[in-house]
């Protein structure tokens, strides 16, 4: 085998293995390895294996494929070993283990909490064990049907079928039993010290005057919280604990709070609503929850708190298996954050493509399987995490690229005419190894569209190739026919292409910064429905989002 033919062997393997990019280092590698004694002429070599691998790299990853398939198939085969899979789980027996996925109908869902409710969701079915849904809706102010329904459907994207769905605010009367069970005990009190008041005397470590009630008049303040006769924050409920602890989160806390915000599922029916970490620990019990898998920023204070409440009440207590704080890198992900710029114009909402929101995700064409898949990779890393959405992008690339149509799409078309180009008909495959994708017919004469930018980009004397059709050269500012045959070709540029011919479907792509890339596509894209995800040769995967009278509308995936 000669040298270059050597050099472009390991620069298409390198390049199929990572996404259409080749890397002259790894080459270099690759060729001493297989020729040692070129070592003394090193820097000889090295200035040609750039040269190869830059050709190689404006080839599309369908083409790398195509060659390395005819002049080395078995560098295509892959390495056998293990699929990545989550680490074991302590106190896990199979068909006993019960997880819960806690949302809080608040907001809609981004990347970040796919991954936390995944995690959970995974490790139940990996024992075969429940996993629970658990809607965490006792905040009428900010808990709403308009969430749940989008919770809901977004579990749907993901594959996520919980075994059991519950609505926390359905538990109202269980918490208000446990409350006056604390009352009973002189466990807890209610406080009508001002917030001020309540504040200050935690800080200096002060008891508050209503700490000594007795269990009978904290009953009866009780009953009047339920009844409503009291403003917001003029009375809570709160445990009896020590107001000189260390752990500030113990001094005392409030477990039921004040609110007469008509609630979206219980409307008027309760007016004193249970804090986080009461409702929390008491589900946990009443559904069996055996393993909590959660972010570790939700932190040890608050979980002292949690595990007090247990131990009063007698409840169940869960093993905590705790991972380092998931950021989405570069992504706005505040439901807050996200409002202002919604209102400001910034983004066009909630599936706006620059967004890291499940909904716009979606709408991306981003699959089920690359959450799962990037669920695996992070796996339970104590440290922080921050995931590049672009990792995201490179799992659902790997997902994608075995199964999906190729498609010509020309942005800013320009046309151009190729002097002495035969009419002839060309077939081109759908893809360049999945046979069962079919292919196409072109009919083509001498009359192309090309991108502006290729146009632009041409020397004189330089050899182009329109892929699968023909080459030809520039010469003397013409394009003139040189040959049909790949083989015939001598230049580095293969670019794609459309026949110029009428009603060319019109193609408008929405990029991840909001900017329209227009052109036009082959006539193929008709037959394609709202959904399908497709590959625009040169320019990235997109989804068909929306079709009416030969426009066509796609949002870019990712390259």
């Amino acid at each position: 085998m000669e040298l270059r033919d050597l050099i472009r062997k390991y620069a298409l393997q390198n390049a199929v293995q990572f996404d259409g990019i080749a890397q002259a280092g790894a080459v270099i590698g690759k060729v001493l390895t297989e020729k040692p004694e070129l070592k003394n002429d090193i820097r000889a070599i090295s200035r040609q294996i750039v040269e190869i691998v830059r050709e190689v790299n404006k080839l599309d990853v369908g083409q790398q494929k195509a060659e390395l398939e005819q002049i080395a198939p078995q560098l295509l085969e892959k390495k056998k070993g293990e699929k990545k899979d989550l680490p074991e789980l302590k106190n896990a027996v199979e068909g006993h283990v019960v997880t819960r996925l806690p949302p809080e109908p608040s907001k809609y869902l981004h990347l970040g909490h796919a991954m936390s409710f995944l995690i959970n969701y995974m490790y139940a079915k990996k024992y075969k064990g429940r996993c629970i849904l658990r809607f965490d809706d006792t905040n009428p102010k900010t808990c709403s049907q308009e969430y749940v329904d989008s919770i809901l459907d977004d579990f749907k994207y993901l594959k996520i079928i919980p075994d059991e769905t519950r609505y926390v605010s359905d538990d109202m009367e269980q918490f208000y039993s446990y409350a006056e069970q604390l009352l009973d005990e002189g466990k807890g009190y209610v406080c009508i010290c001002d917030k001020d008041t309540l504040t200050r005397n935690r800080q200096s470590e002060k008891a508050c005057v209503h700490r000594s009630q007795n269990a009978e008049q904290n009953l009866k303040l009780w009953q009047r919280m339920k009844a409503g006769k009291y403003e917001e924050g003029e009375a809570v409920f709160r445990l009896k604990i020590d107001m000189s602890a260390e752990n500030q989160v113990l001094r005392d806390p409030i477990i039921f709070r004040i609110c007469y915000a008509s609630h979206y599922r219980q409307k008027q029916k309760y007016r004193a609503w249970p804090m986080y970490d009461f409702e929390s620990a008491v589900e946990e019990h009443i559904t069996g929850v055996t393993h909590i898998l959660r972010s570790n920023e939700f932190g040890t204070m608050r979980q002292e708190l949690q595990d007090y409440i247990k131990d009063i009440l007698n409840l169940n207590k869960q093993y905590i298996r705790e991972y380092g704080r998931i950021t989405i890198k570069g992504s706005v992900t505040k439901g807050r954050e996200i409002r202002e710029l919604i209102q400001k114009g910034k983004v066009s909402g909630w599936d706006d493509p620059g967004l890291v929101t499940l909904k716009a995700l979606r709408r991306r064409g981003i699959t089920t399987e690359a959450y799962y898949e990037l669920v695996k990779e992070v796996g339970l890393s104590p440290s922080p995490t921050n995931v590049d959405p672009g990792v995201l992008e490179t799992i659902n690339r790997k997902i994608l690229d075995p199964g999906t149509p190729r498609y010509f799409f020309v942005n800013e078309p320009a046309e151009i005419t190729v002097e002495n180009a035969p009419e002839q008909e060309v077939e081109v495959k759908r893809h360049p190894s999945n046979a069962e994708l079919g292919s196409r017919k072109f009919k083509t004469g001498s009359k192309f569209y090309l991108a502006n930018k290729d146009v632009e980009g041409f020397q004189e004397g330089e050899s182009i190739r329109l892929a699968e059709c023909l080459n030809f050269i520039k010469k003397g500012g013409k394009l003139i026919y040189h040959s049909k045959s790949h083989a015939e070709f001598k230049g580095t540029k293969i670019i794609h292409w459309l026949p110029v011919q009428a009603n060319m479907p019109k193609v408008k792509v929405l990029m991840p910064d909001r900017k329209e890339v227009t052109g036009l596509a082959e006539p193929g894209v008709s037959e394609l429905k709202v959904g399908d995800i497709v590959q625009f040769l040169r320019f990235g995967f997109c989804r068909l989002d929306k079709a009416e009278k030969g426009n066509y509308y796609f949002w870019f995936t990712h390259p």
